[in-house]
C-alpha cells in the first residue's frame, strides 16, 4: 500500500496515458523524419514503428495530411551506429551493439506552437552474430520464429542477418515506445 502511494505520488506511470497531450487533440500527422546518418532509409523504416505505436495507444488517430491534423510530429534521426563489441580468438566480431538516437518536436497545428520537443530519444540492442554467442533461452530470442536447433544449423552469415534484423526490429519498437511516452506524458 505504501509503495503504491509512493509510486503514484512521484508521477511515475506504467504506460503512456497521453495526459500531457492537448485534450482537444484527436488527430496527428507524422511528418517524414530527416536522416542525418549514413544509414539509408532508416528514417522511413522508423516511421512505420512510430505510427504503429501511436495507433496502439488509441489516443490519437494518425492522418495522412497536416491539414487534417490537430498535432504534427516531426523529427530527425541524428545517430545510428552498429559497432562490434565482442570478438573471437581470430578477432572476428561475435557481437555488435546497435544504437539509434533521434530528436523530435510536437506542434499544435491550430496555434502553430511547439508544445513538446526533445533532442535525445534513444534505443540500443546487443546483437549476437554467430551461433555460439546466441542465447536461445532469452525472452528476446524466444519471441522470434526460430528454435535453438535452427540457430545451431545456421552459418555465421545467416545468424548475423537473422539476429541483426530481429534486434533492429526490437530496437525500433522500443525507440517508438520511448518517443511516444515522452511525447504523450511530457517527460
Amino acid at each position: 500500500m505504501v509503495a503504491a502511494l509512493l509510486i503514484s505520488g512521484c508521477g511515475y506511470q506504467f504506460a503512456a496515458s497521453g495526459d500531457m497531450l492537448p485534450a482537444s487533440a484527436q488527430t496527428i500527422y507524422v511528418e517524414r523524419f530527416g536522416n542525418q546518418t549514413r544509414v539509408t532509409g532508416i528514417n522511413d523504416e522508423l516511421m512505420r514503428y512510430i505510427k504503429d505505436e501511436i495507433d496502439l495507444h488509441r489516443r490519437l488517430k494518425v492522418v495522412d495530411s497536416p491539414d487534417a491534423a490537430d498535432l504534427e510530429l516531426s523529427g530527425e534521426v541524428r545517430f545510428a551506429l552498429q559497432t562490434p563489441t565482442n570478438f573471437n580468438s581470430a578477432l572476428e566480431p561475435t557481437q555488435y551493439n546497435q544504437s539509434i538516437v533521434l530528436s523530435a518536436m510536437l506542434k499544435d497545428m491550430h496555434d502553430k506552437k511547439t508544445i513538446w520537443s526533445t533532442n535525445n530519444v534513444s534505443s540500443g540492442e546487443h546483437t549476437p552474430v554467430v551461433p555460439q554467442t546466441t542465447v536461445a533461452t532469452t525472452p528476446t530470442f524466444l519471441q522470434q520464429n526460430l528454435r535453438a536447433d535452427d540457430i545451431a544449423n545456421m552459418t555465421d552469415i545467416q545468424t548475423a542477418q537473422s539476429q541483426t534484423a530481429s534486434m533492429q526490429d526490437l530496437m525500433m519498437q522500443r525507440l517508438a515506445q520511448h518517443l511516444y511516452a515522452q511525447m504523450a506524458d511530457g517527460f
